[in-house]
């Protein structure tokens, strides 16, 4: 007679041994022990808080332009050099708007501007997210599999889409001002405390949160993370994995236009290359947390962000580089970044 086997239980994290707990836990305690590292070496409490929010600001709009790259390179293991060029449009777009609606921005209505910045960032989405439709069905999906071919054809699309920038709306940088009632600052313990820096920051807060409900509590979010993991398996039960590939790319493309639009505002300045600028940070973001973790991508966004504000304020000639040697420590401590997607065999 010969007995089932016993049913294997996955381990929780109280059965984990202490220091593999404490491996797992470390990437969390990061933001927090930099920065208190960050107030020990800055000294001024006012400064330090103005840096500090600053940087969560920075770190928050990396983090949107970064999460959608995360989910396409996750999920369908393309290195799309293109996502630059959605940054890009997505600001003359947004910007387009703004300008457009220029006694809405002049108002003294925080209402009529935040109006505004709505319209602004609704029409940048709906520009970007058809573009990145389009980008994926002409150009990134006759190259599926070749990340070689990928990384031309993808440079070649940013090198277009650029131009045609230039075309549409000239090769100058266009300056603008923000909206009324989000202009300035508050005083809050000694520091001045800019309202756009404190709004990005309320923004990247909430745009994390809904994308971890879609993705830990929703059907096609749980489709998603198991095409992370397990394409063939997902595509054996019967989902049309390609429809959720097309998906995740439009909304890629769009959030990479929402953090164009929010990064053109934090400048006060936009140009065609602006989004290919931005794509080395956001390459560091999703090479340090993880191919495919948006948790990770957030960590990594924030670490960036404050640790160049602190950088630039304590050493400035070592504020270019610092990101650079964040990279390599972390990839020296976790080569496969700090929280990354584990596919299965």
């Amino acid at each position: 007679m010969t007995h089932a086997p016993a049913p294997e239980h996955k381990p929780t994290f109280a059965s984990v041994p202490l220091p593999e707990r404490i491996g797992r836990a470390m990437p969390l305690i990061l933001i927090p022990l930099l920065v208190v590292l960050g107030f020990l070496a800055i000294g001024n409490p006012s400064s330090w808080l103005t840096l500090t929010v600053s940087g969560l600001a920075m770190g928050m709009m990396i983090f949107i332009m970064a999460s959608g790259m995360t989910l396409v390179f996750g999920l369908m293991d393309v290195i799309n050099f293109g996502h630059g060029a959605f940054i890009s449009v997505g600001a003359f777009v947004g910007v387009s708007v703004l300008l457009a609606l220029g006694h809405w921005t002049g108002a003294p209505s925080l209402a009529l501007n935040l109006g505004a910045v709505l319209l602004a960032v609704i029409a940048a989405m709906a520009v970007t997210g058809a573009l990145g439709w389009a980008f994926e069905r002409v150009i990134v999906k006759p190259v599926y599999g070749a990340h070689l071919k990928q990384i031309l054809v993808t440079v070649g699309g940013l090198i277009v889409i650029e131009q045609l920038i230039h075309v549409f709306w000239g090769p100058q940088e266009i300056f603008f001002t923000r909206p009324q009632m989000l202009k300035g600052a508050v005083t809050f313990w000694g520091a001045a405390l800019e309202k756009y820096r404190l709004l990005a920051v309320a923004i990247g807060i909430v745009l994390f949160v809904v994308m971890r409900l879609v993705l830990r509590r929703t059907r096609i979010g749980l489709i998603v993370r198991a095409g992370v993991q397990n394409r063939e398996m997902v595509e054996a039960l019967g989902y049309r994995l390609r429809l959720v590939f097309v998906g995740v790319f439009i909304a890629g493309s769009a959030l990479a236009g929402l953090g164009g639009v929010m990064w053109g505002m934090y400048q006060e300045v936009i140009t065609a290359g602006m989004g290919e600028s931005m794509m080395i940070l956001v390459f560091i973001v999703v090479i340090i947390g993880g191919l495919g973790s948006v948790e990770g991508a957030f960590i990594g966004a924030l670490l960036v962000g404050l640790l160049q504000n602190y950088i630039a304020f304590l050493e400035p000639k070592l504020a270019l580089i610092s990101n650079i040697g964040l990279m390599t420590v972390i990839l020296m401590w976790r080569p496969q970044g700090m929280m990354p997607v584990v596919k299965a065999k």
